[in-house]
């Protein structure tokens, strides 16, 4: 990732870079639904990032096959040509052993605005699934929080990856550590912000049983403190969930200390002044 100066390659913030289709198997909903609801409510731009196919057949429920990123292509192609919104072409990539095999050349070949990456396994157990909740009573949730952030860090190293989404997640469901999150977070942080990665400030926190934005403010004042860019996203998996709560995110990046995010085009971003 390439931070460059301005140029009009699209609008001013803030905009929604992750939103998902249908094609993941788990979201609802036509793109053009999802544009609607981003002129609606007056955002400059949505990307879309729907989960990355993974042809060793892990978390094959959740997102596209491999056949389905041609579709994929065309639906965005085609919205793109006729809505008057700025619809940019993304991923949501996780990070997983073993995935740079298939993720360093096939990423290569896309013509992605932005690649969002994301850990929701840890080994073989999905944490930020509901089926898997009850995995949670017999964790050791310090352990669980520390394993989390090495992944973030392997994550990192892999410089497959734009923007690091949902910072926090093992959150969700109300799972926090008892140990210092700061004290965690801050060697991985340390190598997010030498990588030039941003972080996202993800509102779907709030409609979960945690209530949170992801990350939580101590976690965002931290990143600020070591100049780590931000993006929004809503993690949208219907239409209405388009630019939920950017109100809130707003206010969270500028009590944070952000007075920029970053704008992605073709995968090379700029800094942009918050409204």
């Amino acid at each position: 990732m390439k931070t460059q100066p301005s140029s009009p390659c699209s609008p001013p913030p803030v905009s929604d870079y992750h939103t998902h289709t249908y094609l993941c198997k788990h979201a609802k909903g036509m793109p053009k639904e999802y544009v609607a609801e981003a002129i609606q409510k007056g955002l400059p731009q949505i990307c879309f990032t729907d989960h990355a196919p993974a042809p060793c057949g892990y978390d094959h429920n959740f997102r596209m096959d491999i056949n389905d990123v041609e579709h994929y292509r065309e639906l965005i192609s085609q919205i793109q040509t006729t809505s008057e919104l700025d619809i940019l072409y993304g991923i949501e990539a996780d990070y997983y052993n073993g995935c740079e095999e298939f993720l360093s050349s096939w990423l290569q070949k896309q013509d992605f605005d932005i690649v969002l990456g994301s850990v929701h396994f840890i080994e073989t157990w999905g944490f930020d699934d509901e089926a898997n909740l009850s995995q949670w009573e017999t964790a050791d949730i310090n352990k669980t929080w520390k394993h989390y952030f090495r992944l973030l860090e392997k994550l990192a190293d892999t410089h497959l990856f734009d923007v690091v989404s949902h910072l926090d997640l093992p959150k969700k469901f109300g799972h926090k550590p008892t140990n210092d999150i700061l004290e965690i977070a801050k060697p991985t942080l340390e190598r997010i912000a030498s990588t030039g990665m941003a972080i996202e400030i993800n509102t779907s926190g709030l409609d979960r049983p945690i209530g949170e934005i992801y990350p939580s403010m101590p976690l965002l004042k931290l990143c600020r403190k070591m100049s780590i860019p931000i993006t929004f996203g809503s993690d949208a998996h219907l239409p209405g969930d388009v630019g939920r709560h950017f109100d809130k995110a707003l206010a969270a990046a500028t009590a944070a200390g952000y007075t920029h995010s970053l704008r992605f085009c073709k995968r090379q971003s700029e800094l942009v002044p918050l409204p």
